[in-house]
């Protein structure tokens, strides 16, 4: 059965999938233009880049599709609502906010007509979400990658979520990586879309080195691991020479912090400097984000033909949740 269409505001999404945004230049332009002129909603990363760069990559992003495309922006960042400012200046469509909470983006969102989508982990944080005016909500369980903010799995806190929240689209977020659990969330779950961010790693779009790719398509189920990252929140990532010494107790020191980028930094080491590491290459010594399922991915895909696939895959199983 052909998948529902996906309302946000009033931005309609031919389907209902939403690649999620990896930030410090994981998810830029290219990547997030594909998925929307595929029909997906494409997010770029927001934090850990500088805002000109942000602007500029908005607005590159909207020339290459009529497609709709996200900026996802962590409240964690010490500049939060200048880089939401700034993204509605260079015309972005929607924004997607977690890793904290803002009341005060929902106000802004609607002065600009700009569809807000709160990531959440908790049923309290969803009604929370819901009653301040988000226009969608994004429940990311424990599977997800990078940041965190439960340690539950999807299935199992989805559901709660679901109940308390009722007026706005509801979004499916971890460990999600092929159509048939796309169609397992909408039908049998009754999400309304799904956001799915490491299997869009793994395309030609996504404009990582073949290092950073290879980090993905080489993982063992054994290698995704827990760390405590500098922000406050436990980070998903996969093993490399760098996890190994943090999780083995050494210290990883950066030395005396260069950026202040972030509200609350405890310093042991600095994320954005270990982040970029790996995306420039050095995918040892820098830090590697993925979600728990990374091992189950072994092709590099256009974004087409993943889109296709993951369509094929759905259709062919989905049947829509009872009323």
């Amino acid at each position: 059965m052909k998948l529902p269409e996906l309302t946000i505001g009033h931005l309609t999404s031919r389907l209902p999938v939403i690649q999620g945004g990896m930030s410090v230049r994981i998810s830029t332009s290219s990547l997030a233009s594909a998925v929307a002129e595929c029909g997906g909603i494409g997010t770029i990363g927001g934090s850990g880049i500088p805002i000109e760069e942000l602007k500029e990559d908005i607005r590159r992003a909207k020339q290459m599709t009529r497609g709709i495309i996200a900026v996802n922006i962590m409240f964690a960042v010490r500049q939060f609502m200048e880089v939401v400012m700034a993204s509605i200046e260079a015309g972005v469509d929607m924004i997607v906010t977690g890793a904290g909470f803002s009341r005060d983006i929902f106000k802004v969102g609607r002065d600009h007509n700009v569809p807000i989508v709160s990531i959440v982990s908790t049923p309290e944080f969803g009604k929370l979400a819901e009653r301040c005016g988000a226009d969608a909500i994004v429940v990311e369980a424990k599977e997800a990658g990078g940041h965190l903010g439960t340690d539950r799995p999807l299935r199992e806190l989805f559901p709660e979520i679901r109940k308390v929240v009722k007026k706005v689209p509801l979004i499916a977020a971890g460990g999600i990586t092929d159509g048939y659990e796309i169609a397992e969330m909408l039908g049998r779950f009754g999400a309304d879309g799904v956001q799915m961010a490491t299997r869009f790693v793994l395309t030609r779009e996504c404009d990582v080195p073949d290092s950073y790719k290879n980090a993905y398509l080489n993982a063992k189920k054994e290698d995704i691991s827990l760390m405590h990252s500098p922000v406050g929140l436990p980070g998903r990532a996969i093993r490399n020479r760098f996890l190994n010494r943090l999780l083995g107790g050494e210290s990883v020191y950066d030395g005396e912090c260069k950026r202040g980028c972030l509200k609350s930094c405890d310093h042991s080491f600095c994320i954005i400097d270990r982040l970029d590491m790996s995306r420039e290459g050095d995918t040892e010594n820098g830090l590697v984000f993925a979600g728990e399922n990374v091992w189950k991915i072994k092709d590099i895909l256009t974004v087409r033909e993943l889109i296709d696939r993951l369509v094929a895959e759905a259709e062919s199983v989905y049947a829509p949740a009872p009323a």
